[in-house]
């Protein structure tokens, strides 16, 4: 029998919904291939279906007997391959809803496969923390209304024997039309409030869901041609916003220092860091000598969910603002923060940014003996390397100045790729200096720092990221991986660390085109996206008040633009609904609690009352006792409360009416209610 236009309406809804939950979670990136492959055949076979082009049934026995094998998979799963939780439970619901896009056909299977939809947006919830979860949950909310309205009508349809007088074909664009009208609606809604009812979504489900890294190299090791890699990649690693509009461009937000090479890859080995606790959100380091004159920066960061748990600050902090209990602090002054649960981690931090090129305050004290040791230790590298060291630093022997020199000769004689090596080279370093003469940043700092310690002059390589694009949308600078960036850090007796970047500028960048500039508007929209619904609170809803505040008053600077007169009453009227809907939410609370007393008062005036009302009762003497300066503490009992009064009218009024409400609350006895009401008008009344 065909299908009606009603049932093929409700199976593509139902379709829908299945596609909006998967392509949510295919969009968080947690999902394997394989898994996505199976999924996106069945969505495909189930589409193929609808459209009456494919009718092959799945045997109910091999269905059953594929269900009893995957409970065996799961375990194997969860112990072997994916080895986490989440991952095994989420490749068995795409395992379930695979099963039932195949093969649906009773209302049992229907209702299955819409909890099966509901469940993979859940899975999505999860995983994504991004915008485009927002439009797979616009879809989904207009496929699930199409889906109850048109499974509805269909059911309908079958039970009744005659059907209306317009045309069947006509019913699918009625339906889908009514669909959307509601889903418009539930959006304009739903969007309304976000923006007034505050929420703390990120602490939600996040607990349970291990944080995933993809940036590398910004550990506790990098590895030479990581770094270029990562450059090749345009996702937004962190945010940065100035608390005093100081000006951010330009500045290197260090996260680790380095100090060990094996000719390959630079590293710290494990060692023991120091624990900072938090108290309060905020923590206070120790304070560090001022030896060269500069400025403070305060600044806010937010990390998104791929990077790594390295805090970055640019300068020296002093004070960070931060939601964690604890902190931990490397020998290299790196500052790390435990993750686990905290994507999108926003801190704000207080520091001190010296200027390198100006002459010293005071003497620096020297470099511990150990330390210089461990920063000036060198592989086994080519010689060839020793020598070009000494040609470069001439006839100088201070060693700022040799520093100086061998930088300038980087960027002198050397240029910047973004090109990798098409093969692995046995000495990576010794190719760069003497063979290809170009490559990228962590080339230029690891050649540099190998070179200083051939002089003599202590060095490691500082990793992080360099500068960023500031967004005028949002108001934040946009930090991408394609900034990450290495340098060199040099020990020079009596000015302390100092910064040189041997790595030349890329002569290929391009400016801002028409991708950049719509990068920007992607960038705003998920900047708003975190912050006004995946992190939404109070502080946030304060904030929208004042931006709307001052948004008003441009507005009004601005009136002579436009015909003012014309869109009064239009003006107006949207002012008075918004007035309407202020005072509905202000105060609709207070006078329905008004209300509420005043009506349980005259039930007890009537002697018509239950234990309930009797606390409401004795509630309204608290408050006005509170108002009077009696505060009740919460470990006195009624009776003792009433006890302690100082003698007046007013405590013997208060010990009456206690010892009504006791025989009301307790006793059962309503006849006592007209006592307690008659005792609380008169307290109401008392000087």
């Amino acid at each position: 029998m065909p299908a009606t236009p009603a049932q093929t309406f409700y199976d593509v809804a139902l379709l829908g919904m299945l596609a909006s939950g998967f392509l949510a979670v295919l969009g968080s990136g947690e999902l394997d291939t394989p898994t996505a492959a199976i999924m996106i055949a069945a969505l495909l076979l189930r589409a193929l279906t609808i459209a009456g082009l494919w009718r092959v049934r799945i045997p109910a026995a091999l269905v059953a007997a594929l269900a009893a094998g995957y409970f065996l998979f799961y375990a194997a799963d969860y112990l072997w391959l994916s080895r986490s939780f989440i991952a095994a439970t989420v490749h068995m619901l795409f395992f379930v809803a695979v099963v039932k896009i195949l093969t649906a056909s009773t209302p049992r299977d229907y209702m299955y496969v819409k909890l099966i939809a509901g469940l993979e947006l859940l899975a999505a919830a999860l995983l994504s923390a991004e915008l485009s979860f927002f439009f797979y949950l616009a879809v989904f909310v207009l496929c699930a209304i199409a889906a109850l309205t048109g499974g509805e009508v269909a059911r309908s349809m079958r039970l009744m024997t005659r059907v209306s007088r317009f045309r069947a074909r006509a019913l699918p664009g009625r339906l889908g039309l009514m669909a959307t009208s509601l889903f418009c609606g539930i959006l304009v809604l739903t969007a309304a409030l976000f923006f007034v009812l505050p929420r703390t979504a990120r602490a939600a489900f996040q607990r349970f869901v291990p944080q995933r890294y993809h940036v590398p190299g910004f550990g506790s090791e990098v590895t030479l041609g990581e770094i270029g890699e990562l450059k090749q990649n345009s996702t937004a690693v962190m945010h940065v916003r100035s608390y005093d509009d100081s000006t951010l461009i330009g500045l290197r937000w260090r996260g680790s220092a380095l100090s060990h090479f094996d000719g390959k890859r630079w590293f710290n080995p494990p060692a023991v860091e120091q624990r900072l606790p938090v108290t309060e959100g905020q923590l206070l380091l120790p304070a560090t000598r001022r030896t060269r004159p500069g400025r403070n920066l305060r600044y806010a960061v937010e990390l998104s969910s791929i990077a790594p748990d390295t805090l970055y600050f640019a300068g020296a902090p002093q004070t960070i603002s931060i939601q964690a209990q604890i902190l931990f602090r490397a020998s290299s002054g790196a500052i790390r923060v435990p993750r686990f649960g905290m994507a999108g981690l926003r801190y704000g931090a207080d520091s001190r940014l010296e200027n390198e090129w100006a002459p010293p305050l005071e003497t620096v004290p020297p470099l511990p003996e150990e330390e210089r040791r461990v920063l000036l230790e060198l592989p086994m590298i080519d010689a060839r390397i020793a020598t070009l060291g000494r040609e470069w630093a001439g006839a100088e022997s201070e060693p700022e100045r040799i520093a100086r020199a061998v930088e300038a000769h980087f960027h002198k004689d050397f240029g910047y790729t973004l090109e990798l090596l098409e093969t692995e080279v046995p000495d990576p370093l010794a190719h760069f200096l003497f063979v290809r003469k170009q490559g990228h940043c962590e080339y230029f700092a690891s050649s540099m720092a190998v070179v200083l310690r051939t002089l003599g002059i202590p060095a490691r390589v500082a990793t992080g990221f360099l500068g960023g694009e500031y967004n005028p949308i949002s108001g934040w600078q946009v930090v991408r991986a394609s900034d990450a960036h290495s340098w060199v850090e040099a020990w020079i007796p009596g000015r302390g660390w100092m910064t040189f970047d041997p790595t030349p500028p890329d002569l290929s960048a391009r400016g801002p085109g028409l991708w950049s500039k719509a990068a920007l508007v992607f960038d705003a929209a998920d900047q708003f996206w975190r912050d006004w619904v995946l992190t939404y609170d109070l502080d946030h809803q304060v904030a929208l008040a004042a931006r709307m505040q001052s948004t008003g008053r441009a507005w009004s600077a601005a009136g002579q633009l436009f015909d003012v007169e014309r869109y009064a009453p239009w003006l107006l009227g949207m002012a008075g609904l918004a007035g309407a809907a202020f005072l509905v939410r202000s105060y609709a609370p207070s006078w329905w609690l008004w209300w509420t007393r005043r009506r349980r008062l005259h039930r007890a005036r009537r002697g018509d009352v239950d234990a309930s009302d009797a606390t409401v009762l004795y509630e309204r003497m608290l408050l006005l006792l509170a108002k009077r300066g009696f505060q009740k503490p919460a470990w006195l009992t009624p009776q003792e409360f009433a006890r302690v009064l100082p003698p007046s009218e007013l405590a013997l009024l208060v010990q009456d009416l206690t010892a009504a409400y006791n025989q009301v609350r307790f006793g059962g006895r309503g006849d006592a209610a007209p006592r307690m009401a008659q005792l609380l008008q008169r307290i109401e009344h008392a000087s």
